[in-house]
């Protein structure tokens, strides 16, 4: 994810880690320059660094339980 894009990440929003499907759905709860906390139905709460990883953003997706 290229840094001009970190701007579009902002917290609610839903995401995906697309190299660990596993931990499931997240929720942005904060960015901060090129780090992301989400916290990942599967994972908990991680920080994410935007400049080692990518989140797809997931539309139309039921909020976390």
């Amino acid at each position: 994810m290229a840094s001009s894009a970190f701007a579009t990440l902002m917290p609610g929003q839903f995401v995906r880690m697309t190299n660990k499907p596993e931990w499931g759905l997240g929720q942005i709860q904060s960015v901060v320059d090129a780090r992301a906390t989400v916290n990942f139905e599967h994972a908990g709460k991680i920080l994410v660094n935007l400049n080692l990883a990518s989140l797809e953003i997931v539309e139309d997706e039921q909020p976390l339980a």
